[in-house]
């Protein structure tokens, strides 16, 4: 699967008490009409629990200059702490957090949930969508890579 281009997102969450987030590389649109995407999220992952518990969760599409936040939130640079207040971000309609300066943004109530062996299928509907710019993050033979 190493050899399968795809892009780098941030999905978040939010608890009660604090925000959530970690990068994937599954992002798919599942229909236009009513707009869906799917995101593969870790079973054991706080972001994973925090989504299933409130049904809402956001995606902040990266470019390459993010590549360092897709490090952070991947777990292999330093910690994000639980109020995000090293990520430049703001909230969205629904109250959890999009990274600034991002390719795309997308606002999302979850719809559906299928266990798929480690992790599980989220099928979300899209309730806001944003366009930003920047040339996406792409990851390809585990490596960070961009599109010119």
């Amino acid at each position: 699967m190493a050899r399968l281009a795809a892009g780098v997102v941030v999905v978040s969450a939010r608890t009660a008490d604090a925000y959530r987030g970690l990068t994937a590389s599954t992002l798919v649109s599942v229909s236009a009409d009513p707009p869906l995407v799917l995101v593969g999220l870790e079973r054991e992952s706080a972001t994973r629990a925090a989504v299933i518990e409130t049904r809402r969760f956001n995606v902040s599409v990266l470019t390459r200059d993010q590549e360092f936040l897709a490090e952070r939130f991947a777990g292999r640079a330093p910690s994000v702490d639980p109020a995000w207040n090293a990520i430049p971000h703001r909230l969205g309609a629904n109250g959890i957090p999009l990274i600034d300066g991002c390719a795309a943004w997308l606002e999302c109530e979850l719809e559906q949930v299928h266990a798929a062996g480690d992790h599980d299928v989220c099928i979300g509907s899209v309730k806001v969508a944003l366009m930003g710019a920047g040339n996406p993050l792409i990851l390809w033979d585990r490596a960070f890579w961009t599109l010119r």
